[in-house]
């Protein structure tokens, strides 16, 4: 390998090693792929909780229409060369582009994308699946918040204008699984509601594909769940069941058995539990609430040690917090959002923070959404994709430079991160393109 200098780079990457990180195919961790053609034009499932959709808010630099990162973008996934920002015709001429990929590619279109960004297997947070968004290039994450709020949640929607939006999301998909388990309306008992609605719907999912299960809970409230004993929640149950606006201490309660419930079966099933943990989008996201050390008794408590926990985002601007939490035993995190908002620059020191300590618990992942009309999902897998090997291999330079790991391990260290560690947690194999 190459003598590590900063002149032979750009990014201060050492060369080799940076062309063999480019070469290592990922599996994604987290991500909500767009259905192929024709599927596209209607889908809204690649979100439980749409976010494209609220108030403004500031977004981040590195999200933004004039992110130059975009010209490549979109020259290597549609063949289309402009420079950002773009105008209302270079938005349509783009969105031309787009089109006549999609045609080229028809079914074949999400799979294309991934290709694109040497991605081999991607996790799809989605309600249902589709048209070329299937295993085994995509592997189903599906939602779980709904099954929380089993009381009327208008109080709670009335919080914020973001929870206002979300919480009637909530009930439409609370529904559906009580379609898909034969139930006309919630039990009259907690034990029915988790013996017929709760259960039976983590199976159903897993028999159909699910290798985890997702909570965008953050988006509804904090973090910060208490241990209750099941008659407490069972009586909070039965009594607030058909109660108007119901106590909201008392529903938190309830809440929070759901919670440890929901990942207690999940650990015996066998799926991790994927839970948000970075500053959401909106202008009205609790950050403080969002603080993943409140999440810490979780992760202590004896009953929940077979159920591996996967903290999205890598938990920013918690980044410090989080790495100290990789110490429990199923405790992992992933790269995915922070990989698009944080420069490679500024992500690689707390991803060398994190590899010093706790190498086997990282995960490539990109968050690759339908953000707004320059960054589809497509322009944000490949985006995020190089944004994290530029990361990866800073870290992995500088530690070699200090003399902390040797060049191999620097290689290992870079198939670990980018495959083996997701590899080892779900139990699967990546895909080859």
């Amino acid at each position: 390998m190459a003598a590590i200098a900063q002149a032979q780079s750009p990014s201060g990457v050492d060369p080799t090693l940076a062309a063999q990180i480019a070469t290592i195919p990922a599996i994604d961790n987290h991500a909500h792929p767009v259905l192929s053609p024709p599927a596209y034009v209607t889908d809204r499932n690649f979100d439980a909780l749409p976010v494209d959709n609220m108030e403004p808010d500031t977004d981040p630099a590195g999200m933004r229409p004039d992110l130059p990162a975009l010209h490549e973008a979109w020259q290597v996934i549609f063949h289309f060369i402009g420079n950002p920002p773009l105008d209302n015709a270079g938005i349509k001429q783009l969105e031309a582009a787009r089109e006549a990929t999609r045609h080229e590619q028809g079914e074949k279109y999400a799979a294309y994308i991934l290709d694109r960004a040497n991605i081999g297997t991607e996790l799809a947070n989605r309600v249902i699946m589709g048209t070329g968004v299937q295993p085994p290039r995509f592997r189903w994450v599906p939602y779980v918040d709904a099954l929380l709020f089993p009381l009327d949640n208008s109080g709670l929607a009335a919080a914020t204008p973001d929870r206002k939006q979300f919480f009637p999301l909530e009930d439409k998909l609370r529904a559906k699984y009580l379609e898909q388990a034969d139930l006309k309306t919630l039990p009259p008992t907690l034990d029915l509601y988790l013996s017929k609605l709760v259960t039976p719907t983590l199976e159903q999912q897993k028999s159909q594909g699910a290798v985890a299960e997702k909570f965008e809970i953050a988006y509804l409230r904090s973090f910060g769940f208490d241990d209750v004993p099941r008659p407490e929640a069972a009586r909070i149950y039965a009594t607030l069941l058909h109660t108007p606006n119901p106590d909201s201490a008392q529903y938190k309660r309830l809440q929070d058995f759901l919670f440890r419930y929901i990942a207690q079966e999940c650990g015996r099933l066998g799926i991790p539990v994927h839970i948000h943990t970075t500053s959401g989008g909106g202008g009205y996201f609790d950050i403080a609430g969002d603080n993943p050390l409140l999440l810490e008794p979780l992760f202590n408590d004896p009953r929940l040690r077979k159920t591996n926990f996967v903290l999205l985002h890598g938990g920013w601007p918690f980044v410090h917090e989080i790495g100290a939490l990789l110490q429990k035993p199923n405790v992992y995190l992933d790269l995915s959002q922070q990989s698009l908002m944080i420069s490679p620059r500024t992500m690689s020191a707390w991803l060398r923070e994190w590899l010093e300590l706790y190498p086997e618990k990282i995960l490539f992942a990109t968050d690759a959404y339908p953000f707004s009309s320059s960054m589809g999902w497509e322009e944000a897998a490949y985006i995020a994709s190089q944004n994290i090997r530029s990361s990866l291999g800073m870290a992995l330079t500088g530690m070699m430079a200090d003399k902390q790991i040797t060049e191999s391990q620097a290689e290992k260290l870079a198939q670990m991160v980018l495959r083996e560690n997701a590899e080892a947690l779900y139990k699967f194999q990546l895909t080859q393109p």
